[in-house]
């Protein structure tokens, strides 16, 4: 007897985008429909919309019910809309994300999703070998992300081609262990998310995916101030997870917090206190630990 389908919580940051998102919204909600046998739901997380997305994804979602909005008023960039949208990891078995302009198409998704029995977490890679890229990104785009893959490579040793690209898919008990030590705000989000997931010990698997990249991208139009940004928030999570933190964690506050203000970038949560990733204890021990002490 064959294993029903898992059910899947998709999850779609989103800032301005009233005037690309319902396309996407509708193939999505379409495609799993019809394709998929499992429970669908996506999920447009709003960071501090000032137009009428919002509206433009109720309006999909009166006519697909698996299309719903979180709305969070004030801007909290694209990895603090994800940070808040991974709190739903109870309502599924798995939890994957895409961008909202559809570079990432259900088809490709899917692909991730079908390979969820082979590790912890699945992720989309451009740079693969048998990667399909029906519009390439700009020389411009591609030798930064280069170069910020040489950094991310330097100081964390994820030996992830592609750890930028916005389609992957994670098991809920993944998210769910790792969800405390999200800290990065900004596009560097992808980079602690894996980075957490492998010091907690999930598996991670890479593979070649299909990708089309859109014009109007934000990252694009902000390029140099969002590499910066991006290059900080890496090396903070390297300070982090260094012998150094404890020691520097006071004065590096003041600091950081006025650096990303300056570059107009969503402030990052707070370090830990200290061993951030420490294992917490599951319910049982947390049991275990409440009658050791009574």
């Amino acid at each position: 007897m064959s294993q029903p389908a898992p059910s899947l919580l998709l999850l779609v940051p989103a800032y301005n985008e009233a005037e690309r998102i319902e396309p996407v919204l509708i193939e999505f909600a379409e495609y799993f429909q019809k394709y998929y046998a499992g429970k669908f739901q996506l999920v447009v997380v709003l960071n501090g919309c000032t137009d009428n997305t919002l509206e433009v994804v109720q309006r999909v979602g009166e006519k697909y019910p698996t299309v719903s909005a979180r709305e969070h008023a004030e801007p909290i960039g694209k990895g603090g809309a994800l940070i808040e949208g991974l709190k739903l990891a109870p309502l599924a078995d798995l939890i994957g994300y895409v961008d909202a302009d559809g570079a990432t198409g259900p088809k490709a998704l899917l692909e991730l999703v079908r390979l969820h029995d082979r590790a912890d977490c699945v992720i989309g890679s451009r740079w693969l070998p048998g990667a399909v890229l029906h519009q390439s990104q700009t020389r411009m785009r591609r030798f930064t992300s280069r170069c910020f893959h040489a950094i991310v490579q330097t100081l964390l040793w994820l030996n992830i081609a592609d750890t930028q690209c916005p389609a992957k898919v994670m098991h809920r008990r993944a998210v769910e262990k790792i969800h405390g030590n999200l800290l990065t705000a900004d596009l560097a989000f992808d980079v602690n998310l894996l980075y957490v997931l492998k010091r907690a010990g999930f598996t991670i698997l890479e593979v070649p995916t299909e990708w089309t990249d859109k014009a109007g991208s934000k990252v694009t139009q902000t390029l140099m101030r969002s590499s910066l940004v991006m290059f900080l928030s890496v090396v903070r999570l390297r300070l982090i997870y260094s012998p150094l933190y404890p020691w520097v964690r006071k004065p590096l506050g003041p600091l950081e917090g006025w650096l990303y203000r300056k570059l107009r970038a969503p402030q990052p949560r707070p370090g830990p206190l200290a061993g951030a990733d420490k294992k917490k204890p599951d319910g049982g021990e947390r049991k275990a630990e409440e009658k050791k002490k009574n």
